[in-house]
C-alpha cells in the first residue's frame, strides 16, 4: 500500500521566524512510525504551514485540492496526518481526497496491534482501540438520518444504530476490563512474590528506538529483539543481571515512549508500567546521535509523570546511548566520550560495548548505597541460615568460634526482612 505523511504546523502569529525548522520538526519520526507498519510503503511526505487549521477539512482548499492531483498521479491510497484530527475533519478529507486517513494516534494504535505477541498486550491493545473507535461513530455512520425517531413522516431512525454500536462497543470493553483485571491480579501476585526474592529491581525507559533492548541484551547477556525499527519491542522482558561479589538485580525491559503518546495506550499499558514504579532503578536509556535528543527526554519524563513518578525524587540513571554514531564535530562540540559524565549520567554505546564497564559501576555503587553492613551471629544449630547467606552472596567475612559464626553481611532492608521471614532465630551477637 502506497502511503503519504503530512505534518501540519501551526506557525506563530507574528512574523515567520524559524519557518523552516518549525515545518521540518519531527515528520521523520511519522515516517518511520508509518514504515513499522507491515506493507506501508511512504511514497511521498509534506509539511504544511497553517497560519489557523480550517475546523472542517484541517488543511485550505487549494492544498486539499494540490494534494488530492498528488495522490492521484502517485495511486497512493492512505494518508497519515502527523497529528490529531476530528472524526469531521477526518470524514472530509476522505471524501474530497478519495483515500483512507488516519491521524497519529490512530497510527501509533495500528502499529501496537501489529506487535502485541502476548494475551495481555493483545488486550491493551484492543482496549485502546475501541476506546478511540467509540469517539469516532458519527463518521462511520455519516448515511444515517440525525433527527427525532418515531412513526410517521415526520419521523425517522435517528441514532439507533449508532447507539447500538456504542452498545456493543461498551460490553467488549467490559470484558476486556474484566479479563485485564484477572491480569493485573496475576501480574501484582507475581510482583510480591518477586519482592519475598531478596533481589532489587531496575527497570529500562526510552523513547522508542533509542536502544533499550540493545542495552538490555548488554547487561544481562541476553538475547532480546534488536531491531533498527520504532517499537520493535512492545511485550516487556524480564532477566537478571549479575554484579561483582555475585550479587543479582531483576532487569526489566519496557515499552518504548513516544511524544504525543494517545492517553488510552498509556491508560492500557498502566499495569504493564508499573514495573517502573516500583523499580528500585530507572534506567533511562537516550539516543544521544538524533537531533531530537532533548525533546525526547521530555517525552519520556511526561509519561513516567503520567504513571504517577516523580523524576525528582525518584532515582534515575541516564544512559546516553549511540556514542558510537555521533560524528567526530558534533562529539566535540558535545564534549562526549564513552563514561561517566557525573553520578546520573553515562555514555554509552550499545553496540560496541564501550562505557558499559562504566555504567555497572554506577549501577554497583547505587545498590552499594542502599545496602548496610551488619555482623550477625549464626549458631552451628541454624546451618540452614549459614546456607541462606551463602547462597544470596550476602557474605563478607565469616569467623568461626566454639559456639558458631559470627558473620559480616552486606545487605538491603528487604534482604534483611526476607532473611528473618525464613530464618528465624534470634541474630543478636
Amino acid at each position: 500500500m502506497f502511503a503519504s505523511v503530512i505534518k501540519p504546523v501551526i506557525l506563530p502569529k507574528f512574523g515567520s521566524l524559524h519557518k523552516k525548522a518549525i515545518s521540518d520538526e519531527g515528520i521523520t519520526e511519522c515516517v518511520r512510525l508509518a514504515e513499522a507498519l507491515p506493507g506501508i510503503v511512504v511514497k511521498a511526505s509534506f509539511t504544511v504551514n497553517l497560519r489557523k487549521p480550517d475546523p472542517g477539512q484541517l488543511l485550505g482548499d487549494g492544498k486539499v485540492k494540490q494534494l488530492y492531483t498528488f495522490f492521484s498521479e502517485k495511486k497512493i491510497s492512505l494518508t497519515i496526518i502527523d497529528g490529531v484530527l476530528t472524526p469531521v475533519q477526518q470524514r472530509n478529507l476522505e471524501r474530497l481526497w478519495g483515500v483512507k486517513v488516519i491521524d497519529r494516534t490512530a497510527l501509533i494504535l495500528e502499529i501496537f496491534g501489529a506487535r502485541a505477541m502476548s494475551r495481555e498486550g493483545g488486550l491493551q491493545v484492543e482496549l485502546a482501540h475501541l476506546n478511540y473507535q467509540k469517539s469516532r461513530l458519527v463518521r462511520s455512520w455519516t448515511h444515517l438520518e440525525r433527527q427525532r425517531g418515531g412513526a410517521g413522516f415526520l419521523g425517522g431512525p435517528g441514532e439507533t444504530q449508532i447507539e447500538a454500536d456504542k452498545r456493543a462497543i461498551n460490553a467488549r470493553i467490559s470484558q476486556i476490563k474484566q479479563a485485564l483485571t484477572k491480569v493485573v491480579r496475576t501480574r501484582n501476585l507475581h510482583r510480591i512474590a518477586r519482592k519475598k526474592i531478596p533481589y532489587p529491581t531496575m527497570a529500562l525507559v526510552g523513547y522508542t528506538n533509542a536502544g533499550k533492548s540493545c542495552v538490555f541484551n548488554r547487561l544481562t547477556k541476553g538475547s532480546n529483539l534488536v531491531k533498527d525499527m520504532l517499537f520493535a519491542t512492545l511485550d516487556p522482558k524480564m532477566s537478571n543481571l549479575q554484579l561483582s561479589k555475585g550479587k543479582k538485580i531483576i532487569v526489566s525491559d519496557t515499552v518504548g515512549f513516544v511524544s504525543n503518546l494517545p492517553t488510552h495506550l498509556v491508560a492500557a499499558f498502566r499495569a504493564t508500567l508499573e514495573e517502573v514504579t516500583t523499580a528500585d532503578l530507572i534506567l533511562h536509556v537516550r539516543d544521544v546521535s538524533t537531533t531530537n535528543f532533548e525533546a525526547q527526554g521530555q517525552a519520556v519524563n511526561t509519561v513516567l509523570r503520567t504513571l504517577g513518578v516523580d523524576i525528582h525524587d525518584k532515582d534515575i540513571i541516564e544512559i546516553w546511548n549511540k556514542a558510537d554514531k555521533l560524528e567526530d564535530c558534533k562529539k566535540q562540540y558535545m564534549t562526549l566520550d564513552t563514561g561517566i559524565i557525573d553520578q546520573r549520567r553515562v555514555v554509552v554505546s550499545a553496540t560496541t560495548g564501550k562505557g558499559f564497564e562504566e555504567l555497572l559501576i554506577l549501577i554497583e555503587t547505587f545498590f552499594k548505597d542502599q545496602t548496610e553492613q551488619e555482623e550477625i551471629f549464626v549458631p552451628f544449630s541454624e546451618s540452614k541460615s549459614r546456607s541462606w547467606l551463602y547462597k544470596n552472596n550476602l557474605v563478607i567475612e565469616e569467623k568461626v568460634d566454639s559456639r558458631g559464626s559470627k558473620i559480616f553481611v552486606e545487605w538491603t532492608e528487604v534482604q534483611k526482612k526476607k532473611f528473618k521471614a525464613d530464618c528465624v532465630y534470634s541474630t543478636s551477637n
